[in-house]
C-alpha cells in the first residue's frame, strides 16, 4: 500500500476466530470473502459492491456453536480498517443518509464519521435467520462496526416482511451511506471539524 491508498489490513485471532481482512475505500466493489456462513459472505460481497469498496476476508470460526462470534469478529475488524484507512479524515464529507428499498422491504443509515463511537437501531426483522445467518446479527454487525470504525450511526428496518429483503437493504444502505461520508470532498483541505480534528 502506499502513503496515498486509504487502504488497510488487519488481522484478529481469538479461541473463537481467525481473521485476515483487508480493505480498500476508494476500490471497484471488488470482493473476495470466506467467512463460513454462506448468507454473511453475500452479504459482505454486497456491502462491497454498493460502497465500492474492495474487500478479501478469511474467517475460520467456531460456526459449529453459532454465528455470533464470526458476524461480530468480522464486524470489528471492518471497523478498525475502516478508522486505520481514514488516518485523520482529512477531505471527507463526514456525513451521509440513504434510505435502500429492496422490494417490500426500506432500511435507512445516517452516519457520522466522527470518531466518537454511538449507535442507535430501530425497527425488526420478520424471520428469526436466513440460511445460517441469525437476522439480528445484522443489527450486531451495524454495531460492531460503529463502535470499531468511530462512527455515530442511526440505523433502521422501517418495513418489510422478508428478513433477506430486509437484512441486505440494511447492509446496502450502510454501504451507500459510508461511501458518501467517506468520499473526499475536492474543496477541502482540512478536517471537516471546527476542533480540527475527529
Amino acid at each position: 500500500m502506499s502513503d496515498h491508498e486509504r487502504a488497510a489490513a488487519v488481522s484478529r485471532e481469538t479461541s473463537e476466530t481467525t481473521i485476515d481482512l483487508t480493505l480498500a475505500i476508494d476500490g471497484d466493489g471488488d470482493s473476495d470473502v470466506d467467512t463460513g456462513i454462506g448468507f454473511y459472505d453475500h452479504m459482505l460481497e454486497t456491502f462491497a459492491k454498493h460502497g465500492l469498496f474492495d474487500l478479501t476476508v478469511t474467517c475460520d470460526g467456531d460456526t459449529e456453536i453459532d454465528d455470533h462470534h464470526t458476524v461480530e469478529d468480522v464486524a470489528i475488524c471492518l471497523g478498525e480498517a475502516f478508522d486505520e484507512a481514514l488516518r485523520d479524515k482529512r477531505g471527507i464529507r463526514r456525513y451521509a443518509d440513504r434510505r435502500v428499498p429492496l422490494d417490500e422491504a426500506v432500511a435507512s443509515v445516517v452516519v457520522d464519521v466522527a470518531g466518537r463511537p454511538y449507535y442507535e437501531f430501530s425497527g425488526g426483522f420478520s424471520q428469526a435467520s436466513v440460511g445460517e445467518f441469525t437476522s439480528v446479527m445484522a443489527d450486531h454487525f451495524a454495531l460492531s462496526l460503529a463502535h470499531n470504525a468511530g462512527l455515530t450511526l442511526h440505523a433502521a428496518v422501517e418495513s418489510g416482511d422478508n428478513a433477506h429483503h430486509e437484512v441486505e437493504a440494511l447492509f446496502k444502505a450502510l454501504a451507500r451511506a459510508l461511501d458518501d461520508a467517506t468520499r473526499i470532498d475536492e474543496r477541502r483541505s482540512d478536517t471537516p471539524s471546527t476542533k480540527g480534528e475527529l
